[in-house]
């Protein structure tokens, strides 16, 4: 019979350390941990992003984590992307400048954009956890759940974050789409709905697109408002829908960096690469599509 043998790391150090404080080191090494065997570790790895959590580090993985993560990302961008772009063609081409609640509207636009992430936090906790807690839940809809602390609760509550900056820029975009392009379109008989549709949408898309980048690369890291809304910091289970419970990468690299061992502060900074790829990957494919877009309507 074969014999499973149990490893524990008793010490790490960093990559410089490893780089270029070799003989400190293996000094260290043999001074306090003689018995021990010496090895170069990389945290980050295929088997770091296939495992899910787990109270030893060396054992610990992103996978639940990054599944939570992109599931969030798709949960706010569906419910705040439509609403955005909606708002600004109505302030942008049929609200009235002069009348003082679009000039109020606009004006409480631009303040929430600038509002602390934790704010919109305290919201999400009161309206989509407690009020709306039968919906977010799956409860309504005869899926068993204990509260609303959700995958959906915590997707419309960065929808309601990263609305007015796509707002702000998706109005920009419209604004910038030549006069003349409208009135040439009027001037064939065209509906204003026509025009927006066929003609002002189209220029503005990349624009449009740029602003959603934006946001949702605020979004992403965003840690404050999962952490109101009730995301978890020890879960092993993948999520399995907008009811699921969850985790996110910057809940769990939280987590990781209050940690006293240093081993946990090293898979930390493994997430945060992850962290930082999956963000630069979507940016990636959103300018990408962006691009095309735009080439498409020149």
């Amino acid at each position: 019979m074969d014999q499973v043998v149990d490893y524990k790391i008793v010490k790490s150090w960093s990559l410089s350390a490893s780089l270029f404080q070799k003989d400190r080191i293996l000094a260290e090494k043999a001074q306090r941990y003689p018995n021990a065997k010496l090895e170069f570790k990389a945290w980050l790895n295929p088997g770091f992003l296939e495992r899910t959590m787990s109270s030893r580090p060396e054992l610990a993985g992103v996978r639940t984590a990054l599944k939570g993560s992109l599931l969030l990302i798709f949960t706010t961008i569906i419910s705040a992307l439509p609403v955005g772009i909606g708002a600004a063609i109505y302030l942008e081409e049929y609200a009235h400048k002069d009348h003082w609640y679009n000039r109020a509207i606009q004006t409480n636009i631009e303040n929430l954009a600038g509002v602390p992430s934790i704010v919109y936090g305290i919201l999400g906790l009161a309206i989509f956890v407690r009020t709306l807690g039968a919906f977010t839940s799956g409860a309504a809809f005869g899926i068993p759940a204990e509260t609303g602390r959700t995958i959906l609760s915590a997707g419309l509550t960065m929808g309601l974050l990263i609305l007015p900056i796509i707002i702000i820029n998706a109005q920009e975009a419209i604004r910038a789409v030549p006069i003349s392009l409208r009135q040439a379109a009027f001037g064939l008989g065209a509906t204003r709905w026509q025009v927006i549709w066929s003609h002002v949408l189209p220029q503005a898309m990349p624009g449009i697109l740029t602003g959603t980048i934006l946001a949702i690369s605020r979004a992403i890291g965003e840690t404050a408002p999962l952490i109101l809304v009730g995301a978890s910091t020890f879960i092993t289970s993948d999520p399995t829908g907008l009811f699921s419970s969850f985790t996110a990468l910057p809940i769990q690299i939280f987590n990781w960096t209050t940690r006293p061992q240093d081993t946990f502060r090293n898979i930390a900074g493994a997430a945060i690469i992850v962290l930082m790829v999956a963000l630069l990957s979507l940016n990636a494919f959103a300018i990408i599509i962006r691009n095309r877009y735009k080439k498409k309507t020149i």
